[in-house]
């Protein structure tokens, strides 16, 4: 196994310009783990489903270390990632239920209730509230509940 050291420097990417940490999504639903940032590293796992958000915590050369909403963290090569922005439903407990509402407003209707580890793709975030589509669901979440946006982020 190759072991590389990996610095950034300051809030943007040294390879790519864009802020570290970000947020992306897998473009594939076969993407390769590895545990340094190239080939000659062993596969440590492959993630199966296209779609989920994975956080950029650093870059190095054409790779993207990243970790996801579980916090496991490996390298991924660049053009497996989309800048298309996904999230994840957290809560509490696994047996609880996120209220998905009409309107930014936690007075508005409940239009579905998601169970955590649903993933939805993020139209857009602001005031606390995220606008989120998915299968058969389009609505509201409180922003706080979704693992994917970071608190307070503005998205458009």
């Amino acid at each position: 196994m190759v072991t590389t050291a990996v610095t950034v420097a300051g809030p943007a990417g040294s390879v790519s310009g864009l802020p570290i940490p970000r947020y992306v999504s897998l473009k594939s639903d076969h993407v390769n783990v590895r545990g340094g940032p190239t080939k000659d590293n062993d596969v440590s796992w492959v993630y199966t489903k296209a779609g989920l958000p994975v956080e950029v915590t650093a870059e190095y050369e054409n790779w993207r270390r990243v970790r996801d909403s579980e916090g496991a963290e490996g390298w991924v090569y660049h053009s497996l990632l989309s800048g298309r922005r996904t999230a994840v439903v957290t809560l509490k407990s696994k047996d609880d239920l996120a209220p998905l509402r009409d309107s930014p407003d936690s007075a508005s209707a409940v239009a579905a209730r998601l169970q955590a580890g649903v993933v939805a793709n993020v139209k857009k975030c602001a005031g606390g509230w995220c606008r989120i589509t998915g299968s058969g669901f389009d609505g509201w979440i409180e922003q706080q509940r979704l693992w994917g946006v970071y608190a307070d982020e503005k998205v458009d």
